[in-house]
């Protein structure tokens, strides 16, 4: 990451998002790793292991990624990680919502600050890799609705019948 990165991270700590509070985050914190593995669960009973993406919290502290969390009163409510792929790319990984805290915008406000960090960062173009099945849908609609349309594989991925890439040009 290049020190303009670090410092459009770092003006960006604390930020509302659509009145939830956003904020990096420590992936190794109990309720963190706990959601993550939420995360990863899911993600396998639906899909093939190979097509499993989600960071593991080692990962989530290599220095291209910076994570973040959305909690209320204290409550982890999502997360969600920016890795910086070059100084024109990065990719939206491991976004998740706790089922409980689903249907109320968290997953469109995390989103939407991870793009507003892109923006700061100076970065051209978002991307991610999503599952292509039936319990993707609902995310596959909010990422489409953000302004991300269908693209090829980037970065080390390879396409499957089981993922989908998507990718949103900035400014």
């Amino acid at each position: 990451m290049t020190s303009g990165c670090v410092a459009a991270a770092a003006s960006l700590v604390e930020v509302a998002v659509s009145g939830f509070l956003i904020e990096v985050d420590d992936p190794r914190r109990e309720d963190v790793r706990r959601l993550l593995e939420q995360h990863r669960v899911f993600a396998r009973s639906v899909m093939p292991p190979k097509g499993v993406h989600v960071l593991d919290p080692d990962d989530a502290l290599d220095a291209d990624v910076t994570f973040f969390s959305v909690r209320v009163d204290g409550e982890l409510l999502g997360i969600g990680a920016i890795k910086q792929l070059d100084s024109d790319h990065a990719e939206l990984k491991s976004m998740h919502t706790a089922v409980a805290a689903r249907g109320h915008g968290i997953g469109r406000a995390m989103v939407d600050h991870l793009v507003a960090v892109a923006t700061a960062r100076g970065v051209r173009r978002v991307s991610l890799e999503c599952g292509a099945g039936e319990a993707f849908v609902a995310a596959r609609s909010m990422y489409a609705a953000a302004g991300f349309v269908l693209c090829g594989p980037f970065g080390e991925y390879t396409a499957t019948p089981d993922n989908v890439f998507m990718t949103r040009f900035l400014g």
